[in-house]
């Protein structure tokens, strides 16, 4: 009777983890509306999955490319699963397989070159909760590659003067959104010492849509759970308009940004 109430807490916490996740990122406003995987791998020590949207499943290059990077992630995590599932045979215990969930999810498309997605790792490997891992990718339609934002601007460099803007900006932009929850910061932790004027440190960046066809209102800042406050916060996703980085835009990043977030858009929504 235990085995199974344990069985059945776990199914729940790991469904109201993810629909959190999904909804908090924007990506699905229900579990119900995800597709079925593309890829699915379930042996006695491993159950996962890599799902790509429709409008991605729609892109053939793109969901080449997305495809290949999920089930590398696989098969790497199958390794290992099967590794401890030899070595530690209690962590598999009442028949309990480790669990990663890859899902990738379109949130723009700019000029009908520069796609904007959100990819959203769910794992759980029987600790005293999962994990939800969000990060994104910018892919480029002309060259069929997944590129950075760097060449939106006149400069990038660690501690320049494009990344404090870019960091200032996503902590006032979280700090809002706290505000707007009504989470108010204990003090006792500094959530925000891990965002850092550094490229690859100052949260996952997607391009946010716009009123303006072809155009980028700004920037969408997405993090993970504990990023920015503690676990049962959830993941935050904030918006940065352009306006506020129009200084240190590129001649190829004035060309992509302008207008204003669509009225109907929330800032946990891009």
């Amino acid at each position: 009777m235990i085995t199974r109430l344990s069985s059945i807490v776990i199914s729940l916490q790991k469904f109201s983890c993810l629909a959190a996740a999904l909804v908090l990122a924007g990506i699905a406003p229900t579990i119900a509306a995800q597709p079925k995987p593309d890829v699915a791998v379930k042996t006695k020590y491993i159950d996962a999955s890599v799902t790509l949207d429709k409008q991605i499943r729609a892109n053939a290059p793109l969901a080449e490319n997305l495809l290949a990077e999920g089930k590398h992630w696989v098969e790497k995590n199958r390794a290992d699963a099967a590794k401890e599932f030899k070595t530690s045979p209690e962590l598999f215990r009442d028949g309990r397989a480790w669990t990663f969930e890859r899902s990738y999810a379109q949130t723009s498309n700019v000029g009908d070159r520069y796609v904007s997605i959100v990819r959203t790792d769910y794992v759980y490997t029987g600790r005293a909760h999962p994990n939800t891992l969000i990060d994104t990718i910018l892919w480029d339609e002309e060259t069929r590659k997944q590129i950075s934002i760097r060449p939106f601007f006149k400069e990038t460099a660690d501690t320049g003067p494009t990344l404090k803007t870019l960091r200032n900006a996503a902590i006032a932009a979280v700090k809002a959104e706290k505000k707007e929850r009504g989470i108010e910061d204990s003090g006792d932790i500094d959530w925000y010492q891990g965002i850092l004027p550094a490229l690859l440190k100052v949260g996952a960046i997607s391009l946010a849509p716009s009123t303006v066809a072809g155009k980028s209102a700004g920037l969408a800042f997405h993090y993970s759970p504990y990023a920015v406050g503690p676990y049962a916060e959830g993941s935050y996703t904030v918006f940065v308009p352009w306006e506020t980085f129009k200084a240190h835009l590129s001649p190829q990043g004035l060309a992509i940004f302008g207008g204003d977030r669509p009225p109907d858009t929330k800032p946990d929504a891009e």
